[in-house]
């Protein structure tokens, strides 16, 4: 699994303002070959319904310690509850569609895209697709989707060697970076 660097720029309890934030931050990126990846983290059989009917080929695993079920084993997801479902390389079109069936689940929207802009006020060229993402997460205050919260938080990604990027993406946007650079698993 590879890992990707991501720092908050922006937590606010109105879902189309951190898509409006997330839109600008996509603005500045190579996006000639943009695509999303989604996760939830689902806790009953109508979320499930739900998520399902808009990924209907998502990996799932269970959530709980102990328990080992997932899509993998052919297990069934609605007997696993809580689980953890993901599903790669969407079209950012399906944006709205997952967020609707995400309704209150802690949920996950990640863009991934070729690379960030040339920053010459820190010292930095054009980046490439490692660590180009902007992620969106949805009733959580976390990118692992363990602390549920009324609110949603925009992060940008980033090159580790590279952290000064984050604090001028965030600029670039009117805005700050919110507490550290944390390691994000893909």
């Amino acid at each position: 699994m590879a890992n990707s660097y991501a720092q908050a720029v922006l937590t606010t309890p109105d879902l189309d303002e951190a898509l409006r934030v997330a839109e600008r931050l996509l603005d500045l990126a190579d996006t000639r070959h943009l695509e999303v990846d989604f996760a939830a983290r689902v806790s009953t059989t109508h979320e499930l319904e739900r998520l399902t009917a808009v990924m209907p080929d998502a990996d799932w695993w269970s959530h709980e310690p102990g328990r080992d079920g997932s899509s993998r084993k052919g297990d069934s997801p609605s007997e696993w509850l809580p689980i953890f479902m993901s599903r790669w390389c969407m079209a950012p079109e399906t944006v709205t569609a997952f967020l609707a069936a995400a309704g209150s689940a802690p949920a996950m929207v990640r863009w991934d895209f070729d690379g960030w802009p040339e920053a010459p006020e820190v010292g930095l060229g054009i980046g490439g697709t490692r660590g180009a993402y902007v992620t969106v997460c949805v009733n959580a205050r976390d990118l692992d989707l363990e602390e549920p919260a009324p609110d949603h938080t925009v992060y940008v990604h980033v090159k580790q060697v590279e952290a000064q990027r984050a604090p001028w993406l965030a600029a670039q946007v009117g805005l700050q970076v919110i507490g550290e650079l944390q390691m994000a698993p893909l």
